[in-house]
């Protein structure tokens, strides 16, 4: 079905392209033709026209206000393009280049496009809450990309951190107690090991204070959602930096909060093959291990993104 939809949309893009091709080329071949009678009108019938109302008040008040209402739009029209053009060009320098306000079914379509094109055999840097509806599900965004990366480095929440129970509060999600918040945390740690199980090199860090900022860079562009206090990361907006040449936008703020994150000692790491979190000093030493249940404990459960 997904296929059969990237195949219709393929075909209407080719569509509206040849139809915007045809309009041109016809609005071309009429102003090519409707030149002679305009040159003809220039030189002969507006000299007449003119006499005719050069003497009429009402026509040359309504000709007068005319003009001025167009010199008005003309005027708010270059003032608009100047102000859109300066926010171009800041959004240059910044490195913005996509925003995606709302995610309908043509916006997730081209989302997960998008970031399949960016993360295609790139490194991948994440950090998010649980990560399931991002990278297990197989309609996720990064569920493709993530398998199809050279190396992974995944940030996720504790989900037996207070700040898990803070944010399943926040959000309002305790109907089902405590197995969905670990379900989704367990099945996000299984589908890491199914890639590492494949040759991937993944690695998983679980941080256990509040979630600030959904993160993904991929490549040379970074995907940034806000972590709203009591609303789903999902229906937050989306924005897109690209990294630019000149150091001048925010990919590189973005990379280094990523980084210090990731180096942070407090934050330990996950080991896939004894299900224990390493912690580690400052200087990349193991000090000490704690076991990591994946089974249901007095957590309580949420959603989370």
């Amino acid at each position: 079905m997904r296929q059969l939809w990237e195949e219709l949309r393929t075909l209407a893009q080719g569509a509206m392209e040849i139809l915007y091709h045809s309009v041109v080329i016809a609005l071309s071949a009429g102003l090519a033709l409707a030149l002679p009678s305009v040159a003809s009108f220039l030189g002969r019938d507006f000299l007449v026209y003119w006499s005719q109302i050069e003497n009429d008040k009402v026509a040359l008040i309504t000709i007068e206000v005319a003009v001025a209402v167009l010199l008005i739009a003309c005027t708010n029209y270059l003032r608009r393009s100047i102000r859109d053009r300066r926010l171009a060009e800041m959004a240059a320098h910044a490195g913005f280049t996509y925003f995606f306000s709302n995610r309908n079914g043509l916006t997730e379509s081209r989302i997960k496009k998008l970031k399949q094109t960016h993360g295609l055999v790139r490194n991948i840097m994440l950090i998010g809450s649980t990560g399931y509806r991002t990278f297990v599900d197989p309609e996720g965004d990064l569920h493709d990309v993530l398998k199809n990366c050279m190396e992974g480095k995944i940030l996720l929440l504790n989900p037996h951190s207070d700040a898990a129970r803070a944010r399943a509060r926040a959000l309002g999600h305790f109907d089902g107690g405590n197995e969905h918040f670990l379900e989704q945390v367990t099945k996000s740690i299984r589908f890491l090991k199914q890639l590492r199980t494949a040759q991937k090199s993944i690695k998983l860090k679980l941080y256990a204070d509040p979630p600030h900022v959904k993160l993904a860079i991929l490549g040379d562009h970074i995907w940034l959602q806000n972590y709203h206090p009591s609303l789903d990361a999902h229906s937050m907006p989306e924005y897109v930096f690209h990294h630019n040449q000149d150091e001048l936008g925010l990919y590189r703020l973005f990379y280094q909060y990523f980084i210090k994150r990731w180096e942070n000692p407090e934050i330990p790491e996950y080991d896939f093959e004894t299900d224990e979190l390493v912690f580690r000093d400052s200087a990349g030493n193991v000090v000490g291990r704690e076991s990591f249940s994946l089974e249901g404990e007095n957590t309580e459960a949420a959603v989370l993104n």
